[in-house]
């Protein structure tokens, strides 16, 4: 969670980093709308976190505006304070993250995850750092997730996978190597 201006930036710096974009600070004008919506995350998480009193209020009703409305033109739900440092979001496409949730550093995640809570619960999954999560990748209800995690295209979780730097994959999620996530996320970021 962002508690000063120095971690927004730190956390903005990870993003750019996760997206393999070294050079770009700022997204283009026409598309990088995946770079936009990241930043107005994290700019939503500043101004909700750090800025008090009257301008601080106003100033995070703007940018959450412009964050939901990109969120719903891109079909993403991201709650604000749940993703760590790092995030890598590489391609559109559904992407439904709980509001409970609490993903570590340098996350990616592909089109069609969903994270999630079930039967009416309201835990959600904690997840590790360093974690890829495949295209349709399911994590349904409050599991716990290790480091170094990689979930296969189309894996459902639903039970807790404790071991570090391990690929899962199938329906249920079963572990089918020894291999971790690291080939999956931008290298630049364990540089």
């Amino acid at each position: 969670m962002i508690t000063s201006k120095k971690e927004y930036y730190e956390y903005l710096r990870q993003d750019q980093l996760a997206l393999g974009r070294q050079k770009d600070v700022r997204p283009h004008l026409f598309g990088d709308e995946i770079w936009k919506l990241e930043r107005l995350l994290r700019q939503v998480e500043y101004t909700k976190n750090c800025k008090k009193g009257p301008v601080g209020t106003m100033f995070g009703k703007y940018y959450g505006y412009r964050f939901h409305r990109l969120s719903v033109r891109l079909g993403m739900t991201l709650p604000i304070n749940v993703f760590g440092p790092g995030l890598s979001i590489p391609h559109y496409g559904t992407i439904v993250v709980h509001a409970n949730a609490k993903i570590g550093r340098n996350c990616r995640l592909q089109e069609g995850v969903t994270i999630g809570a079930t039967g009416g619960s309201h835990e959600a999954a904690v997840i590790g750092n360093n974690c890829y999560f495949g295209s349709g990748a399911k994590v349904i209800g409050a599991v716990r997730i290790a480091d170094d995690v990689a979930v296969g295209a189309n894996a459902v979780v639903t039970r807790d996978i404790p071991e570090a730097g391990t690929t899962w994959a199938g329906i249920p999620a079963r572990k089918i190597s020894d291999n971790n996530s690291h080939a999956s996320l931008c290298q630049a970021l364990f540089g």
